[in-house]
């Protein structure tokens, strides 16, 4: 439907092979939900042009529809959640159903894509200019490898190292290069805690929304500042949102505030670590956590409004 063109129930049923019955309830509710509008005869249908980006193009920075696959990983795991917010505790990454980190990576991913490689590493001072004349990356909390191999894409002449602690996401990323046949000489993946990855010195170390997941992110911080190079830079995305809720009342905030309450908090405190950020800690907290560890230098270096872009160099 994001060809703006109306139709009816039997014609989107024919495209979709799917039943005119439940195809008629699937329009209405959709309707209803302020989705996809109809004409006054409810007798046609269409998606409105400014709900294309987030609901039909993969390619629009905007595109929101994978985190709906959210929500059969986190449902699946809802007793574990209610037992976490009655005794304490937690519920980890590993804990889910596989398909949760999929979705995830899906829902980031455009957004990567449209800023990851023109944008944010450009805004970082002598960065991109390292990784094209041949540099070492370690891109830590990977995930499904998305943001690694948009980078190696970019960057033929560098190496990158991505990292995670959940091992079926580095064995799908895995997969994954095999397929493109990439040599480990330039990319590979490692089932790794962000305080324990090795390989160093690096000249870029990434984490691309996940300091916020971690039970203990100063341990972090200590560790990425002893993996890089005296001359290195630790590039921290993370979602812009702010500590006040009051401001997170814009669409972006409203997302990662529910996110936050079922998943990030609960699978950062799930490490039993000190100090449970939940994903909108603000860049004080953040700035705080790369100072102890060592880093003089802090710069916001760009920003979305899904994504903040922090510099940290020693």
């Amino acid at each position: 439907m994001a060809d703006s063109q109306a139709v009816t129930v039997a014609e989107l049923a024919e495209r979709t092979g799917l039943q005119p019955l439940y195809v008629r309830e699937w329009l209405h509710a959709q309707v209803s939900g302020g989705y996809i509008a109809c004409d006054d005869t409810g007798t046609e249908f269409h998606l409105p042009a400014d709900h294309v980006a987030a609901l039909a193009d993969e390619q629009s920075p905007f595109f929101t529809a994978p985190f709906f696959s959210t929500l059969k990983a986190l449902y699946g795991s809802e007793n574990g959640l209610v037992e976490a917010y009655r005794v304490g505790g937690g519920v980890g990454w590993n804990e889910h159903d596989t398909s949760l980190d999929d979705a995830l990576s899906r829902y980031f991913l455009p957004g990567y894509r449209a800023n990851l490689v023109s944008r944010w590493i450009p805004a970082l001072d002598g960065v991109a200019r390292k990784l094209t004349a041949g540099a070492r990356v370690a891109d830590v909390g990977c995930g499904v490898g998305y943001s690694t191999f948009l980078m190696a894409d970019a960057f033929p002449a560098s190496y990158f190292a991505g990292t995670d602690y959940f091992g079926e996401a580095v064995a799908q990323a895995s997969r994954s290069a095999a397929q493109q046949q990439l040599p480990s000489s330039r990319v590979e993946f490692t089932t790794a805690a962000a305080d324990t990855f090795t390989g160093g010195p690096y000249d870029l170390i990434t984490t691309l929304n996940c300091i916020h997941d971690i039970g203990d992110p100063d341990a972090v911080g200590r560790h990425i500042r002893s993996q890089l190079a005296d001359d290195g830079t630790w590039m921290i995305v993370e979602p812009n949102a702010d500590p006040d809720p009051v401001r997170n009342t814009h669409p972006a905030g409203k997302l990662f505030m529910a996110l936050s309450a079922v998943m990030c908090l609960p699978a950062a405190a799930a490490q039993k670590g000190p100090r449970a950020l939940g994903n909108h800690s603000g860049e004080a907290t953040l700035r705080e956590i790369a100072g102890d560890a060592g880093f003089s230098r802090w710069r916001r270096a760009d920003a979305t409004p899904v994504s903040v872009v922090y510099e940290a160099r020693p």
